[in-house]
C-alpha cells in the first residue's frame, strides 16, 4: 500500500507527460491494435499496429496541426466519432496542447450535438465522417465559435458552397499542417506539455443522462493522471496484458481504460463496432476486456438459445452446467472469504471438469482464450449472470463509478472478487455512506463541477469535497461496496412500501433467458406491474420451434405462446419477492428498447421517464380498474 500511495502522490500533473515517458520507455514495443478492410475486400479485416513510436508521431502531428489552428489551452475541442484509434489519437493530441476534448456520442442528434458544441464553446469539431459534419454544417449558424472541422474519413465530407474558407479540413491535412509546423517550430508541443498544469481542464464529458439537457462534467488533468497511477496501483494489469477496448470513448468508462494502458504500457485492440464484438475476440485474444453488463446478458442468452436449439438432451445438458457453474463460483468465493484460498468439495469440482469439458471450454474459447477476467460498469450485473460466467473461467470483476468521478471509483479485484459487489475503493478514494444511505466519495477522482452550471455543482459537491452520487449502497465490514439503487430511482407504492426497481429488473434478468430490457413500475400504484422487451434472436429461435417458425418479431411477441411463456418466469421471479415487490401485471413489448428511440442511453441504460412516457397506455391499461389510494 506504500508503494502505491508514492505512486499516486508522485503523478505528474497530466497524461500527456505520462505519454511523453511511455514512449521514451518503450518506443517500439506495440500500442495499439485496429483493424482496417482485408486487402481482397472481402472476407475478415486485417489487423495493423502502431508502436509507441508511431502513435507518438501522429500525436505530435495532431497537436502540432491544433496550435497551427490557433487552440489555446483549456479551449475545447470536440471529437464525435465512434470508437477507434483514430479517436485516441486525436484525444491525446487535444491534451498535448493543453486544450481540453469535448466528448459527443455519435448518435447524438443534430439537435443536441449544436448544444453540447455551443455550451462547450468548442473551437474545433474532430468529425468521424460526413453524417457528423452534416450535423455541424445543418447548426453552423448558432455555432459561432466553432472555427474548423476536421474530418476523420473524408470521402464525402468536402468543403461545401457556404463554408467559411478552411472550415472543413481532413485529419490527413490537419497532421500535414501539423508536421510542417514542427518542422518550424520542432520544440513547440513539448514546450505545451510542459506548461500544463493539473487544474487545467483536459476532457468536458456531457453525462448522456436519463432525464433533461445534458450536463458537461469537468475533468482536469489530474483527475485522468490520477486514475492512470491508481489503475496501476491495483496490480490488477501489467504491460504484457491484451486488452480489447470497444466501449464508446464519448462515455468516461471507455475514456479512463486509455489512461491506465498508457502507464502500464501494454497492448490496445480497438474498434467499436458492437456487430464485430463476437467475430473480433477469438482474433485479438484479449487478456482483459471491460464491458457494460448487457452484453454479457446477451452472451447468455444467445449460449442458452443456442443450447436449446440442440435438442432437449443438449438444453438439458446446458442448464445443469449452468447450474454447476454457479454453485462452484459461490462455494468458491465464499470459500476465500472465510480462509482467503478458493476451495470446493471434491464431489463439485468432479462435476465442474466434466461441465468444463462439455460447456464451459466452448465459451471460454469463443472469448478467445486467454481471457482472465472482464471488468463490468456502468450498470448493475445481475448477480447469477455474474456466477455463471465465474463458473465458467471468465471472472466478472465488478466495479463502479460516474461520469463525476472519471469512471472508476470501485472495482473487485483477483480472487478476492465478491459477485454482487462492486468491490473495494481505488487507492486514494475515500467512501462514506449517509444517513439516507446515499453514496459519498472524495478524491482526486473528482470532477471540478459542471460546466458554467455553479447551482448544479453546489448540489452535488460539498465544500470540503465529497461528491453525492446519488446512489444508494451499503459497505460491508470489511469495505466492500454493494450497490441497492438509485436514489431519485426508488418506488414508493401507495401502499408506503419503497422498493428499488432496478433489484427486482435485474433478478428478473437473472430467471428469464428472453428478456432484454425491463421496466418495472409502481410510485404512487397499489401493485407493481412490468413493461418487458424481450431479446430478438432468443425469443424467434424458441418461436422456429413451437409452431411460430416465419413470423416476424412483433407478431411472436403478441401471441399467446409467447405471453404464457414470459408469465411462467414472472411467476418464478415472484416466488422470491416480497409481496409488495411481485409482478402482478405485465405487457410484453412490440420492439426492443434501443438508443436511437432514446429509450436508452449511449451506456445503454434505461431512460425510465421516456420508456414511460412512450408506453403510458400500457402501463394506465394495467391499472384500469384498480383501487388507487
Amino acid at each position: 500500500m506504500s508503494d502505491t500511495k508514492t505512486l499516486i502522490e508522485n503523478r505528474p500533473p497530466s497524461v500527456a507527460n505520462l505519454f511523453v515517458q511511455r514512449v521514451a520507455d518503450t518506443p517500439d514495443a506495440e500500442a495499439y491494435r485496429y483493424p482496417v478492410p482485408s486487402a481482397s475486400g472481402q472476407g475478415a479485416d486485417d489487423w495493423k499496429s502502431l508502436s509507441w513510436g508511431q502513435a507518438a508521431e501522429r500525436v505530435y502531428a495532431v497537436a502540432a496541426g491544433l496550435i497551427d489552428l490557433g487552440v489555446r489551452p483549456e479551449e475545447r475541442v470536440a471529437l464525435a466519432s465512434a470508437t477507434r484509434v483514430e479517436w485516441i489519437l486525436a484525444d491525446l493530441g487535444v491534451m498535448c496542447v493543453g486544450a481540453a476534448t469535448t466528448t459527443i456520442y455519435p448518435s447524438t442528434n443534430a439537435e443536441e450535438a449544436a448544444y453540447i458544441l455551443s455550451d462547450s464553446e468548442s473551437r474545433v469539431l474532430i468529425a468521424e465522417d460526413a453524417a457528423q459534419l452534416a450535423k455541424a454544417r445543418e447548426r453552423r449558424a448558432e455555432l459561432p465559435e466553432l472555427t474548423h472541422v476536421v474530418v476523420i474519413d473524408a470521402e464525402g465530407a468536402e468543403p461545401a458552397e457556404g463554408d467559411p474558407e478552411g472550415w472543413v479540413l481532413s485529419l490527413a491535412e490537419l497532421e500535414a499542417r501539423g508536421s510542417e509546423y514542427l518542422a518550424k517550430h520542432p520544440e513547440a508541443v513539448k514546450e505545451r506539455i510542459a506548461a500544463i498544469t493539473s487544474d487545467q481542464l483536459a476532457t468536458l464529458i456531457y453525462t448522456s443522462g436519463t432525464t433533461g439537457r445534458p450536463k458537461g462534467v469537468r475533468l482536469p488533468h489530474d483527475n485522468w493522471s490520477y486514475m492512470a497511477k491508481a489503475i496501476a496501483g491495483t496490480g490488477m494489469l501489467g504491460p504484457e496484458d491484451v486488452q480489447y477496448l470497444w466501449l464508446p470513448l464519448a462515455h468516461v468508462f471507455g475514456k479512463v481504460l486509455t489512461s491506465g494502458q498508457i502507464e502500464l504500457g501494454h497492448v490496445t485492440a480497438v474498434d467499436g463496432r458492437i456487430d464485430k464484438i463476437v467475430e473480433n475476440l477469438p482474433v485479438v485474444r484479449p487478456t482483459y476486456m471491460a464491458s457494460v453488463p448487457r452484453i454479457f446478458e446477451k452472451v447468455y442468452n444467445g449460449v442458452a438459445a443456442k443450447a436449446r436449439a440442440g435438442g432437449a438432451a443438449k438444453y438439458k445438458i446446458f442448464h445443469w452446467a449452468a447450474g454447476v457453474a454457479r454453485e462452484y463460483a459461490k462455494t468458491g468465493q465464499d470459500s476465500f472469504r472465510r480462509t482467503g484460498t478458493v476451495s470446493v468439495p471434491f464431489g463439485l469440482a468432479a462435476k465442474h471438469k466434466v461441465a468444463d469439458a462439455l460447456v464451459y471450454a466452448k465459451i471460454r474459447e469463443a472469448f478467445g482464450g486467454r481471457l482472465r477476467a472482464c471488468i463490468s460498469g456502468s450498470a448493475a450485473l445481475a448477480p447469477d449472470i455474474g456466477y455463471f460466467f465465474s463458473g465458467v473461467g471468465i471472472h466478472i470483476l465488478e466495479g463502479y463509478g460516474l461520469t463525476e468521478s472519471s469512471a472508476a471509483s470501485f472495482v473487485n479485484l483477483g480472487e478476492a472478487y465478491r459477485t454482487g459487489t462492486v468491490g473495494k475503493p481505488l487507492p486514494g478514494c475515500e467512501v462514506r455512506i449517509a444517513d439516507d444511505g446515499e453514496i459519498l466519495l472524495r478524491g482526486p477522482g473528482i470532477m471540478e463541477g459542471y460546466h458554467r452550471l455553479p447551482e448544479k455543482t453546489a448540489e452535488v459537491l460539498e465544500p470540503d469535497g465529497w461528491f453525492h452520487t446519488g446512489d444508494i449502497g451499503e459497505l460491508s465490514a470489511d469495505g466492500y461496496l454493494r450497490i441497492t439503487d438509485r436514489k431519485k430511482d426508488l418506488i414508493k407504492t401507495s401502499g408506503g412500501k419503497y422498493i428499488a426497481p432496478a433489484e427486482v429488473e435485474g433478478q428478473f434478468k437473472a430467471v428469464c433467458p428472453f428478456v432484454s430490457n425491463i421496466l418495472v413500475h409502481g410510485a404512487d400504484r397499489n401493485f407493481c406491474t412490468a413493461l418487458i422487451a424481450l431479446d430478438g434472436p432468443a425469443i424467434l429461435g424458441w418461436a422456429a420451434e413451437h409452431g411460430l417458425d416465419g413470423k416476424p418479431y412483433a407478431e411472436v411477441v403478441a401471441s399467446k405462446e409467447v405471453e404464457e411463456l414470459i408469465d411462467g418466469y414472472v411467476r418464478r421471479l415472484n416466488e422470491g419477492l416480497q409481496r409488495w415487490q411481485t409482478i402482478k401485471k405485465f405487457r410484453l413489448l412490440p420492439r426492443d428498447l434501443d438508443v436511437e428511440h432514446g429509450e436508452l442511453t449511449p451506456s445503454l441504460k434505461l431512460k425510465r421517464p421516456v420508456v414511460e412516457r412512450e408506453y403510458r397506455d400500457l402501463i394506465d391499461e394495467m391499472y384500469a380498474g384498480s383501487r388507487e389510494a
